[in-house]
């Protein structure tokens, strides 16, 4: 009786994820549908009708508009750059934090999360007139510097709490061979926490790869603006057909998607190592 009474309320969770499911995959959908439908087909049968035919006209017309094979690079470059640093320099802050237990370890934590809270737009007039004083206005480099110290300030202090409970032994039988604290941390510490460097490096990736308002800010030449960039800029444009608005915005969301997907085995065993330990 028990076992009859546990099918109708699985069956009641499965219909209620399908449901939410269709929730998320139903917006996107509708973009890729009219993303492939000429400006008449969408005035005539509307945003939900099948496509007659594929018109990959929108695509192109975009693609070629906003030179989105150069703002899929400098978005790469900086979100790959950025995650790269940030991973290694939340390394190091831990292992001095989390196993190294410096001084004033408590209020280095206190500031790190005080700089996870603190919003874009109270560093943003700081953060101008100090890249226009370093000569790094409208320049990647100056995107890659200032994301690498906001996202390593979220990595720092994420994994000094992991380090802090770092096994004592592996440490300990370390420094027995003879091991010092730079070959420690990057022949044991290192590979031992690779999964949730891993997951680190993902979320790091995509959350730069999002970004839109500080590169809307520091990057006001065409060369050199990001993917979020160019397609708030181009909305805007009043010339924009729906098909065309549909192509920007799947375009725009395929590559970070694809990331997630390629990735996402490292998620689950990132995942997965932290809840078994």
């Amino acid at each position: 009786m028990t076992a009859a009474r546990r099918y109708p309320a699985r069956f009641i969770v499965l219909a209620v994820l399908l449901v939410l499911l269709l929730l998320v995959v139903a917006p996107l959908l509708v973009v890729a549908l009219n993303a492939v439908k000429s400006p008449a087909d969408y005035a005539g049968n509307g945003p939900l009708s099948i496509p007659e035919s594929l018109h990959l006209s929108g695509i192109v017309d975009f693609w070629n508009r906003v030179d989105f094979g150069r703002k899929l690079l400098n978005s790469f470059v900086t979100s790959a750059a950025v995650a790269v640093l940030a991973v290694v320099l939340s390394v190091l802050n831990a292992y001095a934090l989390g196993i190294g237990r410096v001084r004033g370890r408590v209020w280095f934590l206190v500031f790190f999360l005080v700089a996870n809270l603190l919003p874009q737009e109270v560093l943003v007039y700081p953060l101008y007139y100090l890249s226009k004083g370093l000569h790094l206005y409208d320049s990647l480099f100056s995107i890659v510097i200032i994301f690498t110290v906001i996202q390593s300030a979220f990595g720092t202090y994420l994994l000094s709490s992991v380090y802090a409970e770092f096994p004592t032994e592996l440490l300990d039988a370390a420094e027995v061979d003879g091991a010092g604290r730079w070959r420690t941390l990057w022949r044991v510490v290192v590979p031992v926490s690779r999964p949730t460097l891993a997951v680190l490096f993902t979320f790091f990736f995509i959350w730069t790869w999002n970004e839109f308002f500080l590169p809307l800010v520091f990057l006001i030449s065409n060369a050199n603006q990001t993917v979020p960039v160019a397609l708030g800029v181009l909305q805007g444009d009043r010339q924009m057909d729906a098909t065309t608005t549909s192509a920007s915005a799947l375009i725009g969301i395929l590559p970070a998607m694809l990331f997630f997907l390629i990735f996402q085995r490292t998620l689950t065993r990132g995942v997965t190592a932290g809840a078994i330990k």
